[in-house]
């Protein structure tokens, strides 16, 4: 099975892929393209994050960072080493070549590009991230190398849909607090519980900052076992492991 990478026409300027849990070899639970080391034999890993990179840019330089839920954003001017990737959530950058990547496994990936300036970032947007302003910090990161905030696009990716986030009454009044307007992303439930549209609530940031082309693609990774990771998935099932799939976007060098 060859690896899967969808695409959306907004990022047409960047090469880019919004990839699953097709086309690795990974096995058992992690069964597919599974990107992080954390849980898997670190041959089979290397080899799906090859695989991923040449589906999206044959011959990149893949740049993840040690996701930790923050707004903090990275500028890659020259590829680290894995084991000197900094504490972040976004990395944006001008440099050809420099394969952008974020891991998710339920979170939403952002991936954004400025075709006329030739910048393009990448966004991991949990909801403590996207709460926070991971989209805001990445959009300003754009900008200090050139961006324009009217120019760039951006795409919001596979993640948990709002049939699937079952959250708790607290959940929603943190957001609520923030904004009386965010109570469009809830929807009501059982008792003391509503579902929460992060894919909706990640777009409307990134409308509310100012960008005029938004896009996303609707994709559900709870409901999708065979295409996507998800860490509620594999959390209501007791599985050992969950896996990651990962978010490219690069400058063709």
């Amino acid at each position: 099975m060859s690896v899967e990478a969808l695409t959306h026409p907004l990022l047409s300027g960047a090469a880019h892929g919004f990839l699953g849990r097709r086309g690795g070899v990974s096995t058992g639970d992690l069964a597919g393209l599974n990107v992080s080391y954390s849980e898997d034999n670190p041959t089979l890993t290397s080899e799906n994050r090859r695989r991923a990179v040449d589906a999206v840019l044959p011959g990149g330089m893949l740049q993840t960072c040690f996701q930790i839920h923050s707004p903090d954003v990275v500028t890659v001017c020259q590829p680290w080493a894995d084991a000197d990737r900094p504490r972040a959530d976004a990395l944006v950058t001008d440099r050809p070549g420099i394969v952008l990547g974020v891991l998710t496994a339920d979170c939403a990936p952002v991936l954004f590009c400025d075709a006329n300036a030739g910048v393009v970032g990448a966004a991991h947007a949990g909801w403590k991230g996207a709460f926070t302003g991971v989209t805001d910090a990445t959009i300003a990161a754009m900008e200090a190398l050139g961006a324009i905030r009217e120019n760039i696009a951006a795409a919001v990716g596979p993640c948990i849909a709002q049939k699937s986030y079952e959250v708790d009454a607290a959940f929603e009044t943190r957001f609520l607090e923030q904004s009386p307007e965010n109570e469009r992303f809830f929807r009501a439930g059982r008792e003391g519980h509503v579902w929460f549209d992060l894919e909706g609530y990640v777009a409307s940031r990134l409308r509310d900052a100012g960008l005029a082309r938004v896009g996303m693609l609707g994709e559900d990774t709870y409901a999708q076992e065979e295409r996507f990771y998800s860490f509620r998935r594999a959390t209501h099932r007791n599985e050992p492991g969950y896996g990651r799939q990962i978010s490219l976007i690069a400058l063709p060098g």
